[in-house]
């Protein structure tokens, strides 16, 4: 059989449940993934003085061929976003600016550094999403930032917060799509603090002063994430997931949840409920973290499928911002896109292909036998058939065929690359 006849047998097996499989196609087209740069370089960005990664970031190996300018950058991502379904959004950091040769401090930074982007992204039909570079600079050597006790260090990180989030909403405008822009920090101690207190107290207060600024919502959107520990803040870190939700809560901003940012026992999954109960969205930054925030790409496992349940059964696609976080440079760094973005789409089409609604009912009915029974039978259910069908209607590689695709760019454009 060829594809389209696999995807017809496998649909009755769906069908069965009430599941309208063509218009589940539809739905998961409307899907936009925010699909991070910095992948493709290693999160090292383009300023004309680049700092060494700091702040708890290390990405580790060394493949060849990492994009060592904005324009491979934007090649790179060309070939990724061809053989990933659907049209998506780019998510960019302050350091991917393009200041023609000129050093701009992070503090100046103007949407006109940004121009190539923006132009690129309308061609490709891309949205953009933001967020401010709080790390691997001078003014964050210390691991300090926002919360530091140094007030000339503290408004130097607010004003470059003030022209990022101006950034996000000069890309909403121009792009016709909402920009996310998202806040983070790498504050905390690696050792047992003395005040706890007071460096909470001044990165709220550096918050505020940051989100006093009219910024249109209509063309961005703000959110701050947290982080349980990070490398040098393994005893403390002040934006913790307690001090963001309430933040967020009391100053009607998005909260973002980062899959590695909690303790190695606790899953984003189980969250998901509780935080769409009391927020109308939410945005996510899916990684893998392999015994600690170690952000590996995403891969099609059970946490990955459970969160992306969570969005479909609580019918959450319009109110969660799914973004990417993951960034490994010891594999060719356009697979790493590939991979994690179609298992991205993948776990939200298997979610879109269960019959949530039944499983519900089975659990308030207490009937865990048919429940469970259930839920083991649909995971060797032919939805590989309907994937299949949906990357060939989407003129996307089929199964392994990309694979292919990324050698040949590798042998032609990658390797070429010192």
């Amino acid at each position: 059989m060829n594809i389209k006849e696999r995807y017809l047998e496998a649909k009755k097996d769906y069908e069965k449940f009430g599941i309208n499989v063509d218009k589940v196609l539809e739905d998961l087209k409307k899907v936009k993934i925010s699909i991070h740069c910095w992948q493709g370089d290693d999160v090292t960005g383009f300023e004309v003085s680049q700092s060494e990664l700091s702040g708890g970031i290390a990405a580790t190996g060394n493949y060849p061929g990492k994009a060592r300018n904005a324009e491979e950058l934007r090649k790179d991502l060309d070939k990724a976003l061809s053989l990933i379904p659907g049209k998506h959004k780019v998510n960019l950091h302050a350091i991917y600016a393009e200041t023609n040769g000129e050093v701009i401090e992070r503090d100046e930074i103007k949407p006109e550094h940004f121009e190539n982007w923006v132009n690129w992204a309308k061609e490709k039909e891309l949205g953009l999403d933001f967020n401010p570079t709080i790390f691997s600079h001078p003014k964050a050597c210390d691991g300090l930032t926002l919360s530091h006790p140094n007030k000339d260090i503290r408004d130097f990180w607010i004003r470059h917060s003030i022209a990022s989030r101006k950034i996000g909403e000069y890309f909403g405008k121009e792009l016709g799509q909402t920009c996310v822009t998202n806040l983070w920090i790498p504050d905390g101690y690696k050792d047992i603090p003395s005040d706890r207190l007071g460096p909470r107290a001044r990165l709220k207060d550096s918050l505020e002063q940051i989100y006093a600024v009219d910024i249109n919502k209509k063309y961005n959107l703000d959110c701050v994430e947290s982080k349980v520990f990070g490398i040098g803040a393994e005893s403390y870190t002040v934006g913790s997931s307690e001090f963001y939700i309430n933040f967020a809560a009391r100053n009607n901003i998005l909260s973002l949840m980062d899959t590695g940012h909690y303790h190695p026992t606790e899953v984003v999954s189980d969250k998901l409920s509780a935080m769409l109960l009391f927020n109308e969205k939410l945005a996510l930054h899916v990684s893998r973290p392999v015994r600690w925030d170690s952000d590996h790409v995403v891969i099609f496992d059970d946490e990955l499928k459970e969160i992306a349940k969570e969005i479909v059964r609580n019918d959450a696609l319009d109110r969660v911002i799914i973004g990417l976080d993951f960034f490994d440079a010891s594999i060719n760094r356009i697979a790493a896109w590939t991979i994690g973005t179609r298992n991205m789409i993948k776990a939200l089409l298997s979610a879109m292909l269960t019959p949530n609604e039944l499983l519900k009912k089975y659990q308030d009915e207490g009937n865990f036998t048919e429940r469970l029974a259930l839920m083991e039978e649909l995971k060797t259910y032919p939805m590989g058939d309907i994937w299949n069908y949906y990357c060939e209607k989407n003129n996307v590689p089929v199964g392994e065929a990309w694979i292919k695709e990324v050698k040949e760019y590798e042998e032609n454009e990658l390797s070429k690359r010192n």
